[in-house]
């Protein structure tokens, strides 16, 4: 699809996922790598984690829309080692650099927006993956499943929030 003829439904998709990711990046704004593994609240989650996880789950979820459930791990089957590499992705490892961080989210985000873009149709279907938290046999759209996404970014961008009040008193927004 022409990006310049870009329908509406699709042009809200993308202000809204633009609107959570900025208010997401935000909260680490000024921060130092330090700062943004730091752990303020008595949770596991620090503010580096937070968009690291975003950023698998962004990725996740937009291969679901294009390839399915397969894409997806089953979690059901997972050993505790899996579900503990999975639970790494909200922290920050030795290595990692907010930067670092930034940049990969960003090139996830542009990889979703390109697929907003040109997906034929949001009412491709596919049957979610098996895990505990959904319905055997429920189907999400693409449509749903990007507004999934929002969610998600919408529902971290909260917690980073107050994480990032608890560590410098900054705040997003008031």
């Amino acid at each position: 699809m022409n990006a310049t003829l870009i329908d509406t439904e699709r042009a809200d998709i993308l202000e809204t996922l633009a609107k959570h990711r900025h208010f997401l990046r935000f909260t680490v704004r000024d921060l130092t790598d330090e700062q943004a593994g730091l752990r303020t609240t008595v949770s596991e989650l620090c503010l580096g984690g937070l968009i690291k996880h975003v950023t698998a789950v962004e990725q996740n979820w937009a291969t679901f829309i294009v390839e399915g459930a397969a894409a997806a791990p089953d979690f059901e089957s997972m050993t505790e080692e899996q579900i503990a590499q999975w639970g790494a992705v909200f922290q920050m490892r030795p290595g990692d650099t907010l930067a670092g961080i930034l940049d990969a989210y960003a090139e996830v985000a542009a990889k979703t927006d390109q697929l907003v873009r040109d997906l034929p149709d949001l009412n491709l279907s596919h049957e979610l993956p098996t895990a505990p938290w959904f319905e055997p046999g429920t189907r999400w759209t693409a449509r749903r499943t990007l507004m999934h996404i929002m969610t998600e970014t919408a529902q971290h961008s909260g917690h980073a929030d107050i994480i990032r009040e608890s560590l410098d008193g900054a705040k997003s927004m008031g």
